[in-house]
């Protein structure tokens, strides 16, 4: 089986060390999040783990924090 294949969408199925890498995590965390129902969208199929591309890159969009505060405004010294 080609751990980098690709699906009728056209979009890229990536195994779990190559979804680690692309988000900069480790294939345990992948794993923990899994088990709680938690990170990105993945497919199983069998005891095979997938993870389509694009369902990653949303899934980090999706969990961009912004700024809730604005850094303080620069305050006059009063001599």
């Amino acid at each position: 089986m080609k751990t980098n294949s690709t699906i009728s969408s056209g979009d890229t199925l990536l195994d779990e060390r190559q979804a680690a890498e692309l988000l900069n995590l480790s294939c345990r965390t992948l794993q923990a999040w899994r088990a709680v129902d938690a990170g990105p969208r993945f497919i199983r199929a069998g005891r095979a783990v997938r993870y389509r591309r694009t369902d990653l890159l949303a899934w980090v969009e999706a969990n961009a924090v912004a700024p809730t505060r604005l850094a303080p405004a620069s305050r006059e010294v009063r001599s």
